[in-house]
């Protein structure tokens, strides 16, 4: 192991690094970052470069101030970065990881490109994978197309099926659409069926256009999202608590405990997942990947001050700052605290800005699932 130096702050936050920007073998119909970033052709090459990475290792090690350092690699399709660029960065790590340090890799992947060289790797240097799988075939294949229209249920499913022989611990992201929002325990279902253990459902949320509250046709309702939520929680709760971990519920139970959100739409203040892209800019995050959140380059500024960074501060607090009086007199505030910004373009029964178009479904289902966070609470009280 090397000896590089780590900061004496210790700070929570994930870096969403982008290999490959966004390319990707993959054009799913209502993915948000193409067209964002930096695309092939751009910064000389069409993957991150060796002093880019280096720089980008080196700085979050330091910035986290830890004794575990995550490192988060996202596209796009970062897998077209290819094992090799994956094993320098492994060494890289190794390198400049002080003793004490716990290094972790996950990479979230559309799993169309694993074969068993993939798996050996992932399995060996000890990644997570998020894989892409919205359910059954005919939700999947509705969206997740390559170029030709063609749908990718088969290869996914391929994919994943290396992932399982060769033990690589990984979880399911699932887009629910307006398809898939109707059948809430098939989907799940298919899942436990799979053996999956670790689910994230992510509702798909696309505005016509940013002057306009419309969302497209593929776009989930907010009702329809709580009530597929609400469904499948009774599922969960029924037959798979403690065996399958959907991460909405487990982010509603960590309330029962009196413990902060983990997951970054549920925090009262937002900004510690920005991204750093192929050429080492640096943004506010995923989904605001343009130049009003740009605040600089790790190739010219470190890592650490980026994070710190007014704008960056600026960009968190302004979560909180900007929520309607409807959100801050809400009974599940402290479960929902608003969620993701780039949501809340709707207005609040009396009329004012900055709701989030999500929040009756997020409301009915935070509400139904509230008898069960209480009972937990009060049970862990008694024992405690």
């Amino acid at each position: 192991m090397g000896s590089s130096v780590v900061s004496n702050k210790i700070r929570e936050f994930q870096v969403f690094v982008k290999p490959v920007s966004g390319r990707c073998n993959l054009r799913c119909r209502y993915c948000y970052y193409i067209g964002h970033g930096h695309q092939e052709g751009t910064c000389g090459g069409q993957r991150m470069s060796d002093e880019v990475l280096e720089a980008y290792i080196q700085q979050q090690i330091h910035a986290s101030g830890g004794r575990e350092v995550f490192f988060s690699w996202h596209g796009g399709e970062p897998a077209l970065a290819g094992i090799d660029f994956y094993r320098r960065a492994v060494a890289i790590e190794k390198r400049y990881a002080p003793r004490d340090c716990i290094i972790l890799n996950g990479i979230q992947t559309n799993a169309t490109l694993i074969d068993d060289a993939w798996g050996r790797f992932l399995r060996e240097e000890g990644f997570y994978v998020g894989v892409s799988l919205d359910g059954p075939g005919r939700f999947h294949n509705n969206n997740r197309l390559r170029a030709d229209g063609s749908g990718t249920f088969a290869e996914v499913m391929r994919g994943l099926e290396i992932l399982r022989i060769h033990d690589v611990p990984h979880e399911v992201l699932c887009v629910v659409n307006s398809c898939s929002v109707n059948a809430p325990l098939e989907v799940y279902r298919f899942f436990r069926d799979l053996g999956v253990e670790f689910i994230t459902f992510l509702p798909l949320v696309e505005r016509k256009n940013l002057s306009s509250p419309e969302v497209t046709e593929r776009s989930v309702s907010a009702a329809g999202f709580g009530r597929f939520l609400s469904e499948v929680f009774d599922e969960w709760i029924s037959n798979d608590i403690g065996k399958i971990k959907v991460q909405v519920f487990e982010e509603a139970l960590r309330t029962a405990f009196g413990q902060d959100h983990t997951l970054c739409i549920f925090k009262p203040v937002c900004g510690a997942v920005p991204v750093v892209e192929m050429n080492g800019d640096f943004y506010s995050c995923d989904h605001f990947v343009d130049e009003d959140h740009r605040s600089g380059n790790i190739m010219n500024r470190t890592l650490e001050s980026l994070l710190d960074d007014p704008l960056q501060r600026a960009f968190g607090q302004a979560k909180k700052a900007a929520l309607p009086r409807y959100c801050l007199d809400c009974e599940v505030l402290d479960m929902c605290n608003g969620e993701c910004p780039r949501n809340r373009f709707i207005k609040t029964p009396d009329g004012d800005p900055g709701l989030n178009y999500l929040c009756e479904g997020y409301k009915n289902f935070f509400n139904h699932c509230r008898p069960f966070i209480n009972e937990v609470a009060r049970l862990w009280k008694v024992r405690s």
